[in-house]
């Protein structure tokens, strides 16, 4: 079973009901925009971050019009200093490869080595869209079913000023 089965195989047995949106492959909101593809609901971006020993990883997901003050962001998690982390960290922690970047991936982190961020500009009245592994498609949900998500994989979300 692939890592994309598995999600929409979870999803129904919690009863999260989500739209799967077919698309051009894309790997950021602003290349959709670029490409005419419109997606429902409001568009999050999310960012694979790690501390400067990079022991400590962080997901975090903003609004797509967005610029993450990455400095500001790591003062306040009491880290010295983030980055970009690297493709085979995402791939190993979160078993996704780049430009297809989901918190879905936090099944795979049984280690809590990443640590969800969520800003608070993320409007959970609205649904979030994520890619399910791949990134010519994208799923969207409820945010409130989205937290349902999080704690079945056991990540709850942290959410602040970005």
């Amino acid at each position: 079973m692939t890592n994309e089965d598995m999600i929409y195989q979870l999803l129904d047995e919690l009863g999260i009901a989500y739209d799967c949106l077919e698309h051009e492959p894309i790997f950021s909101v602003i290349e959709a925009a670029e490409k005419g593809i419109v997606l429902p609901g409001q568009q999050v971006k999310n960012l694979f971050l790690k501390n400067k020993k990079g022991r400590q990883f962080y997901l975090v997901i903003l609004r797509d019009e967005k610029t993450a003050d990455i400095r500001r962001l790591a003062e306040v998690l009491g880290e010295k200093r983030l980055s970009f982390a690297n493709s085979s960290d995402l791939e190993r922690l979160l078993q996704v490869q780049p430009g297809a970047v989901t918190p879905f991936g936090l099944l795979f982190d049984r280690e809590h080595r990443v640590q969800l961020i969520v800003d608070e500009d993320v409007d959970a009245s609205q649904t979030v869209g994520f890619h399910p592994f791949v990134n010519h498609r994208t799923l969207n949900i409820a945010y409130t079913d989205f937290l349902r998500f999080l704690e079945k994989a056991e990540h709850p979300a942290r959410r602040i000023r970005c």
